[in-house]
């Protein structure tokens, strides 16, 4: 599963819970950096690490996916 520059966006400015502890505090400190500068590069930046993290643990973050599954 990837994630793309929109729903990367969406998930930065949304309120979204998941259940694995390293992808939320991934997404807490993207969400900080976008913040502070919330520009075409930083979300870029984010989607390449959450899509990095994505594919690491896919494994573990069935649940997880189910949710951004419906991010559109």
């Amino acid at each position: 599963m990837t994630v793309s520059l929109q729903q990367t966006e969406k998930l930065l400015k949304g309120n979204y819970r998941f259940s694995t502890l390293g992808f939320s505090m991934l997404i807490t400190r993207l969400k900080g950096l976008y913040v502070v500068t919330p520009t075409q590069a930083i979300l870029e930046t984010a989607m390449g690490e959450i899509n990095a993290f994505l594919t690491k643990f896919k494994n573990i973050m069935k649940a997880d996916c189910t949710i951004l599954e419906t991010i559109e």
